[in-house]
């Protein structure tokens, strides 16, 4: 049952990241990949916030924090759109990225957590 909970999230992460790329095709900066690490850790946060405050719900964090972020977020995207910045002569966009988005998630996800 838990294999079902996790594939449903994770498709629907899925569809929501691949929604976001459709929207916002044809940046240089890689903006859908920006914004579904950046939901992916708010998700992520409030879903942590909610279990600790709550009753914990095991179905509930696998289908938000396994599947649904797991299926949102993408790491091996923002890799590889990283390394393409860098082969198209696009340093500056390729540090902004990593920069960007390390600070943006990781300060996300803590300011969630830490409630302010």
């Amino acid at each position: 049952m838990n294999f079902l909970i996790v594939f449903f999230g994770g498709g629907i992460g899925s569809m929501i990241r691949y929604l976001f790329s459709m929207l916002l095709y044809g940046f240089t900066f890689p903006i859908s990949t920006l914004l579904s690490n950046f939901f992916s850790c708010l998700i992520y946060g409030f879903i942590i916030l909610y279990i600790e405050n709550l009753e914990y719900n095991k179905e509930y964090a696998l289908f938000f924090v396994i599947g649904v972020c797991g299926g949102l977020s993408t790491f091996s995207t923002f890799s590889y759109e990283s390394i393409n910045l860098i082969k198209s002569g696009y340093f500056l966009y390729a540090l902004l990225n990593v920069l960007v988005s390390v600070l943006l998630c990781f300060s996300t996800l803590y300011f969630v957590i830490k409630k302010l």
